[in-house]
């Protein structure tokens, strides 16, 4: 095994050298602090280059290495010892480990938390949200930070294509109509590095063929195939609508509820798909309501999805709800009964966001629900402001409640809120 292990390292050590890459956002504080720092995302979202940008950073670097490799099949908890070995044997005693898709070992945490007692500085990246939970949640409590990473933001997109002066102040007709196409492109080009280098959808089935076979139905012994396949193409048909676990039970073919909800939950450890609840302050009812899903990038979207006449609206609200995952918070839906808004982001036991989706606003009868949903989220959580994103029409509105900011979708993309 010693022997693989420095095959394996010396084949890796030149990873990624001299690849365009984006630099991607990640707070300097982390690179010195004690705890132990996992990034976890969807596959090919970036998370092995964001490693490397990191280990640029850092004096020591040598200790890298990348758990995804067809050669490590027989690779078990006991060999991380001899992993070590091979380090100090190659690169001499060094202090910063560089750990990528750890997740593919069972009980690397052990190893893991035996480093960081030691005092050693340990990175860390996965493609699974469970590692941030069950697996670290029972065993390395109150020793490492977690760190989500999605695919390009709509800031990295403009500096992927080149785009930078468009990232400052927008001012004239023709930088408001080069921003303009360049989001109309991202909408539906979405964010994942490699489909936007090549534009091959080659790209895309193989990251969704990756995803459901390897992390979802080989790691959860999953055999029906077609049961999982037509959950993924109906949810994804069906962004932002309410669906209950027993209705999708019936579209797939199951018999029981619970069967739906334990493949969505599978799924969602993936960042494929997400799950949003409506905003209830009873956990009972919240658990009961029907969902709403949503998709990890609008490429696999528009590649895996029932296409329709209102797609684009449907992509939008997909994008925002992404864009407020990428921000951090808690988000819900809200639905009083008599209005509904499509996100709540809440803080702790308080809303502090209320955030609307309308991708055309030229009819009055969908302008007067939407201000009405807003309006009503505003009402019921306090707040002095709301957002309704558009696709390019801007205005503010006072109401009794507050003020309601309408925006074109690039610029709230562009706001820091």
């Amino acid at each position: 095994m010693k022997q693989l292990l420095k095959d394996i390292i010396i084949d890796q050590k030149n990873f990624l050298v001299n690849r365009r890459t984006i630099l991607r956002k990640f707070p300097e504080k982390y690179l010195k602090n004690d705890e132990i720092i996992i990034i976890s995302g969807v596959r090919r979202c970036g998370k092995s280059v964001l490693l490397q940008q990191i280990r640029e950073c850092l004096p020591q670097r040598d200790y890298f290495f990348n758990f995804d490799d067809d050669r490590l099949g027989n690779f078990t908890v006991e060999h991380f010892q001899q992993l070590y070995e091979v380090f100090i044997e190659l690169y001499g005693e060094e202090d910063y480990f560089f750990f990528d898709e750890i997740q593919n070992i069972v009980g690397w945490e052990h190893f893991v938390k035996r480093l960081y007692n030691s005092g050693k500085k340990v990175f860390i990246t996965g493609s699974n949200a469970r590692m941030l939970s069950k697996e670290l949640g029972t065993y390395l409590t109150g020793c490492y930070i977690a760190i989500e990473l999605f695919p390009f933001s709509f800031s990295e997109y403009l500096d992927f294509c080149g785009l930078q002066h468009l990232s400052g102040d927008i001012s004239g007709t023709v930088a408001r109509g080069e921003i303009q196409s360049a989001f109309n492109r991202y909408l539906r080009q979405g964010g994942f590095p490699l489909f936007l280098k090549s534009e091959d959808g080659v790209v895309l089935k193989t990251l969704y063929d990756n995803i459901l076979y390897k992390d979802v139905m080989v790691r959860n012994q999953i055999v029906n195939e077609r049961e999982v396949k037509e959950l993924v193409y109906y949810t994804i048909s069906n962004i932002g609508k309410p669906l209950s676990y027993t209705s999708l039970a019936k579209v797939i073919g199951v018999k029981n509820p619970t069967t739906v909800k334990n493949y969505l939950e599978f799924i969602e450890n993936t960042y494929l798909l997400f799950t949003l609840s409506k905003l209830d302050y009873s956990v009972k009812a919240q658990l009961r309501n029907p969902k709403k899903i949503y998709a990890i990038d609008n490429a696999l979207v528009v590649r895996l999805g029932f296409h329709f006449s209102s797609e684009e609206g449907r992509l939008l609200e997909n994008l925002v709800y992404i864009e407020l995952r990428r921000r951090g918070g808690e988000i819900f839906y809200h639905n009083s009964g008599d209005a509904e808004c499509d996100f709540v982001v809440r803080d702790g036991f308080r809303v502090t966001m209320a955030v609307q989706v309308c991708y055309l606003m030229d009819n009055i009868d969908t302008r007067e629900r939407e201000l009405r949903g807003i309006q009503d989220a505003m009402n019921t959580y306090h707040l002095s402001e709301g957002f309704i994103i558009t696709n390019t029409h801007e205005e503010e509105i006072d109401c009794k409640y507050g003020i309601v900011h309408i925006l074109p979708a690039w610029k709230w993309l562009k706001k820091d809120h």
